[in-house]
């Protein structure tokens, strides 16, 4: 019998900065990012772990890095507020946890898996989840913790091309999120996915990533999914559910399947962004239809790396 391997992707957004303005020390950041989230995750799988710890361990390490839109570096309402949301699948029965608009732990994902473990809801919002969070002993941060200047600035200029009725089609500014996929040795896949959303988004605005299916998905008989990009595309085309979809119902290779929804049903509907998948052979793809996508990848024995454009 042939031993399984492990295989794991992790995301920082399609919400790339451009090339055309991307500096060495930027990039070299961005990609120090990367490594140690990949690293985190990836140590799990190497010591035997579960791809639902692997997940959880990678976007934590991404939700610490202020340069991506999640948990330290999450960007800002139009109200100057952040609000965050998280989410986290297992595939080996669906097993669920999402939470939205919260503000307050350090590591939003963290408080998704408790929603999933501890109380028989899917989603949860507002200062009761909160509270399960202050129980439970998860790691809280006051408002400076949280503040970036850059994430500011970016607020500013965007309310002001708003008042001069102008559009802020800036990718680094309009998308970002974090994630993470993996398949352990048991052949278990997992997803977790978290995000500030993007800059200038009203008060109240949930996107597509604590909507199971649309931008989160994992379930062992086809794949695991983790999105970023336009989430209101995401969720009216179920991309991580479709993707799964084509799997089951038209035999696809997770290949095929991931390509076709975010070039054809994304792509061609202002669905900009990418996902991230896994099925429970190791197979792992990851395709994006923008100029961009922060994300690193790596299997027992096999490649590894990280990337931010194309090619």
């Amino acid at each position: 019998m042939t031993e399984k391997r492990y295989a794991i992707a992790i995301h920082g957004g399609a919400g790339t900065i451009l090339k055309s303005t991307m500096t060495p020390e930027k990039e070299a950041a961005y990609s120090a990012g990367l490594e140690t989230a990949l690293a985190a995750g990836e140590a799990v799988l190497r010591d035997g772990g579960s791809a639902l710890d692997a997940v959880t361990a990678a976007v934590c390490a991404l939700e610490d890095e202020p340069l991506f839109n999640a948990g330290r570096g999450a960007v800002f309402t139009t109200a100057g507020k952040q609000e965050m949301d998280a989410a986290i699948m297992d595939g080996r029965d669906r097993a669920t946890g999402t939470v939205a608009g919260i503000f307050g732990p350090k590591n939003p994902v963290k408080l998704a898996r408790l929603v999933m473990e501890t109380t028989p809801h899917v989603c949860m919002i507002g200062e009761h989840v909160l509270e399960l969070g202050r129980k439970a002993g998860l790691e809280f941060g006051e408002p400076d913790y949280f503040f970036s200047q850059a994430r500011w600035d970016a607020l500013q200029d965007t309310l002001a091309m708003k008042a001069k009725g102008e559009e802020d089609d800036d990718p680094a500014r309009r998308h970002g999120t974090v994630g993470a996929v993996a398949c352990d040795r048991e052949g278990n896949v997992a997803a977790a996915t978290s995000t500030g959303g993007w800059t200038g988004k009203m008060p109240g605005r949930v996107g597509d990533t604590p909507m199971p299916g649309a931008g989160n998905f994992a379930e062992n008989a086809t794949c695991a999914v983790s999105g970023t990009g336009h989430g209101e595309v995401f969720i009216k085309y179920t991309a991580g559910a479709e993707i799964a979809a084509r799997m089951r119902h038209r035999g696809e290779t997770l290949e095929q399947a991931a390509r076709h929804v975010v070039m054809e049903d994304l792509g061609k509907n202002d669905g900009s962004g990418g996902v991230i998948a896994v099925d429970a052979k190791g197979n792992l793809t990851l395709p994006f239809n923008s100029e961009g996508m922060y994300r690193g990848w790596a299997r027992e024995g096999g490649e590894r790396g990280v990337a931010i454009y194309k090619g």
